[in-house]
């Protein structure tokens, strides 16, 4: 099972995704899917509101949408792969390193993220993204993994040169990180050492696995939970592997027309096209 938000006609729901058939749950509102609710990450209610959806529609009449609810908050960990931190000539941190994204900074899977006017050096970072299905308020370390609603895909698209000087602007230029296709129910979730791969134009640039982060899942739920409530919604992207553009020779940097795709085993291929900014 799959949990989804969709989109069509101007009206967006959630709903579960079983094969190509999507079950709608709660019903469809107007206006913008960034501002539709996603709720369907509440560990708590999950059989519920399945055993209560009755509509069901195609998965190919409906557009996928970014599944995070506009009230969640998008948390991202940096340098949390040994790989990159030897890459970028970085010590190993002593605890995680934290910095948050805007919700207008990520777009839908399958639409264009957006290289901006002023930089071209516009890099990937394919990561594994959790979302939290209850409140965690200073949770122990072993229980830390029962917070988890599910796992899905992201993609945290980087400016550079602007990274040098303000990671906030570096990380959250309009419309340069993605997130999806969907989010699959930690309790559907299979893999325990789950694969990371991100491709360029069908080149491998990053591949790795979860065990290689510096703080695992859990860790990182911990650290969090001490300073701020985790809500049902909030998404955490756990930090990218080694193989950022960045770093090679010449840079690799994302252009119009290219296509990136980040496959986390487990999961599936969030995949979008790269255009200029208008």
């Amino acid at each position: 099972m799959k949990l989804v938000k969709i989109s069509r006609g101007g009206r967006v729901a959630e709903g579960f995704l079983d094969g190509d058939t999507v079950y709608v749950s709660g019903g469809w509102v107007d206006g913008p899917a960034a501002a539709a609710p996603f709720t369907l990450t509440r560990v708590s209610h999950l059989a519920a509101l399945r055993a209560a959806a009755t509509e069901t529609v195609a998965l190919a009449d409906v557009v996928l949408e970014a599944p995070i609810d506009p009230a969640a908050k998008l948390i991202c960990v940096g340098v949390n792969y040994r790989d990159h931190a030897t890459e970028i000539k970085a010590d190993e941190a002593t605890s995680p390193m934290i910095f948050t994204r805007f919700h207008d900074s990520i777009v839908a899977p399958g639409a264009p993220i957006l290289r901006p006017k002023v930089s071209q050096n516009f890099d990937f970072e394919g990561e594994i993204a959790v979302v939290i299905g209850r409140a965690a308020r200073n949770v122990a370390l072993d229980d830390a993994m029962s917070y988890v609603g599910g796992y899905s895909a992201f993609m945290d698209g980087s400016i550079r040169d602007y990274q040098k000087h303000s990671v906030t602007a570096g990380k959250n230029f309009w419309q340069t990180g993605s997130l999806g296709p969907w989010f699959v129910p930690a309790a559907d979730f299979a893999p325990l050492d789950p694969a990371l791969k991100t491709r360029l134009n069908g080149e491998v640039v990053q591949s790795s696995h979860a065990s290689l982060m510096i703080f695992d899942i859990k860790t990182v739920i911990e650290y969090l939970s001490r300073w701020t409530e985790l809500r049902p919604g909030d998404v955490i992207a756990t930090g990218t592997p080694g193989g950022v553009g960045a770093r090679r020779i010449p840079p690799l940097w994302m252009k119009p027309g290219d296509r990136i795709e980040v496959e986390v085993e487990g999961v599936g291929i969030l995949a979008n096209p790269v255009v200029d900014a208008a």
